[in-house]
């Protein structure tokens, strides 16, 4: 009995530990409450001044925080610069030059290490940056756990083989945003982001002048949009600065118009039309559209924002907390 009493008494110590480790890992909302109160407020604020300059920075920095959490994690490797011996995960062409606000993430940084140094890591000033960028273009307000560390490793190689593309049909969406543990409902949800913003040329005229052997033209594509985008998008043009707006109707405004484009045959990537030609999407393409005022889309969409930020996160001891979100410690 008395042996019995001693192992009963190691398996609770051994599970307080685990325990313990488990909550200690665990992302919190208002984590920095007593270490930087003003965290929160202060990375707002500088969101608030680029965007009162820039409306479009919005989804930059959405983006920009789905690109983080869809490569290594939500870890902020997104925001680090290549160097002389590597390659970053910004420089890829996937990300260059369609990321912006990197200068937003600096800023916020620069007044949170004067406030409280060497607490607020990058990878949650993105996540709380994002979230912002939501709310300021016309989304719900929603909670973010906070307690991210900051990764040592950002590589160039990484982000194609990890990133949804342009081209993909429903089964390689779901696949992918399956990996990363978001189901098909959820990835509908995301993909709406498309709402605000603006896509590179390239990314898309593949669409317009060279679908396939038989057709020039994607013929899924309503033919009046496809018009104003060879406008936009003039054939054989090499200015890589070219740009057409995700959402012609709404572009700065987070809303279900996106939805409504797609069954309208307006979605600029291959990818958003595929969710409403696809009959295992369709009905949720449909739902969204017609979700008056989308105030339940909005609820969706943060919920689904909340998730995609927990992605591959370091907490605890792993990783660092950045003094420069450019570069590591």
């Amino acid at each position: 009995m008395e042996l019995m009493g001693v192992v009963v008494v190691v398996l609770a110590s051994v599970l307080v530990l685990c325990c313990s480790s488990v909550l200690e890992a665990q992302l919190q909302v208002g984590f920095y409450k007593s270490t930087c109160p003003q965290a929160e407020s202060i990375i707002a604020s500088e969101v608030r001044r680029a965007l009162a300059t820039n409306i479009g920075l919005a989804a930059g920095l959405v983006r920009m925080h789905f690109h983080d959490c869809f490569v290594r994690g939500c870890d902020g490797s997104v925001l680090i610069d290549s160097s002389s011996n590597n390659t970053a995960e910004k420089d890829s062409f996937i990300n260059n030059p369609s990321l912006r606000g990197f200068e937003v993430i600096d800023n916020a940084k620069t007044r949170l290490e004067a406030a409280c140094q060497g607490v607020v890591s990058c990878a949650d000033i993105l996540a709380l940056a994002a979230r912002d960028s939501v709310v300021m273009t016309g989304g719900v307000m929603y909670q973010v756990p906070a307690g991210r560390r900051d990764g040592r490793v950002s590589l160039v190689s990484e982000v194609l083989a990890s990133l949804p593309g342009p081209t993909f049909d429903v089964d390689h969406l779901t696949q992918s945003f399956a990996g990363k543990g978001l189901a098909q409902d959820e990835m509908v949800t995301l993909s709406g982001a498309h709402t605000i913003g603006r896509s590179h040329c390239a990314a898309f005229s593949s669409r317009l002048f060279d679908f396939n052997s038989t057709d020039g033209q994607d013929p899924s594509l309503d033919s009046a949009y496809a018009s104003q985008l060879k406008q936009q998008c003039p054939q054989g043009s090499n200015d890589t600065s070219l740009v057409a707006f995700m959402d012609p109707r709404s572009p700065y405004t987070l809303d279900t118009a996106y939805y409504a484009n797609l069954l309208q045959n307006r979605g600029l990537f291959a990818s958003d039309q595929a969710l409403a030609t696809d009959s295992t999407t369709a009905g949720l393409v449909k739902q969204n559209a017609a979700a008056g005022g989308g105030i339940a889309w909005k609820r969706k969409f943060a919920a689904a924002m909340v998730k995609m930020g927990q992605i591959d996160v370091l907490t605890g001891s792993d990783g660092e907390i950045r003094s420069r979100c450019r570069v590591i410690n």
